[in-house]
């Protein structure tokens, strides 16, 4: 992309892992191309479960665009050796990604109506991507994740018997996958670009690896990503039903309730071991408010375990609470 100058160098906000800035491509003509830079800076550690680099990511979001995943498009990677580190430049798109505006925005009220639906039929389509396998993604079925997240709750050396009760429910319950697919692997509220016309673009692709496509499915269902909407199970703006029926109106084999029930428990303590897990890093001296507040999260997924474990227990409608 030839380029005269850069306009309006910005660093935004978010990004846990990675920084992003926002730029004006400014071409020897005069036109503006508004885009955004994710990077890795130099000397700092690479971090991902699953791709080998940030530029990486180029070749995966290029590749579920051809799927017809709504993605910001990949306008360059930056060379190896740059100076500015390692990454890629995409389109900037207008949209909300935060997650509780997104449920309580009255310009998103008419999105939100057709949302999850419309995220079942994009996972459809990027659950039938084919050529991930040249990208040389991690790959994982139900038992070695189960296994893993054993491991990593012990590792947080934190005894909580709520966890306990879930990997042995797991252990019996978790079914095995029946295929294996290109996941994203973070795919919730909060990761999508939403604007009056509906989900714009997916983002944050660093976790994406292969596995049971239900994966995706139960993640987006996590109590954590309703934000205080906990009776709209998807995401916070709509109902399983919907989500299962854009899936396979969109190709994605058929959907057993049980089996997304099972990795819904699954998924629900893999974010309470991520939680336990930041809090271990804060308490060894990892201080910062962010860490601090997801820290605390881990005993909110203890209660939404009891809630998925025993869900007709008398204690619920007792204390009034959903």
């Amino acid at each position: 992309m030839p380029a005269e100058r850069v306009d309006n160098l910005r660093q935004l906000s978010g990004g846990a892992s990675k920084e992003m800035w926002a730029f004006d491509l400014v071409a020897p003509d005069g036109a503006s191309t508004p885009l955004v830079l994710r990077r890795q800076p130099p000397g700092r550690g690479f971090s991902s479960q699953g791709l080998p680099s940030v530029a990486a990511e180029a070749a995966l979001i290029r590749l579920a665009e051809g799927a017809g995943v709504p993605v910001p498009s990949v306008a360059f990677e930056l060379a190896p050796g740059s100076p500015a580190g390692d990454g890629y430049a995409m389109a900037r798109i207008e949209g909300e990604t935060v997650g509780g505006r997104v449920l309580k925005l009255p310009e998103l009220a008419e999105a939100r109506a057709q949302m999850a639906r419309r995220c079942g039929e994009i996972l459809a389509r990027l659950h039938a991507a084919k050529g991930y396998e040249a990208l040389g993604l991690r790959e994982i079925g139900a038992r070695a994740e189960l296994a893993a997240l054993e491991e990593r709750h012990r590792a947080t050396g934190h005894d909580r018997p709520v966890f306990e009760l879930a990997l042995s429910w797991l252990d019996d319950h978790l079914p095995e996958e029946r295929t294996r697919v290109l996941l994203h692997g973070d795919f919730r509220n909060g990761n999508l670009m939403v604007a009056p016309d509906g989900i714009r673009a997916v983002l944050d692709w660093e976790l994406a690896h292969v596995g049971p496509p239900v994966y995706d499915l139960a993640w987006l269902c996590v109590t954590s990503w309703r934000f205080q909407r906990p009776d709209l199970p998807v995401g916070g703006f709509g109902t399983r039903e919907d989500l299962i029926a854009g899936y396979e109106a969109a190709g994605g084999a058929p959907v057993d309730p049980g089996e997304l029930y099972a990795w819904e428990v699954f998924q629900t303590m893999n974010w309470g071991v991520m939680c336990a897990g930041v809090a271990e890093a804060f308490a060894d001296g990892g201080r910062s408010i962010e860490a601090g507040v997801i820290a605390r999260r881990a005993s909110e997924t203890e209660f939404d375990l009891m809630r998925l474990l025993a869900p007709n227990h008398p204690a619920w409608s007792a204390a009034d609470v959903r």
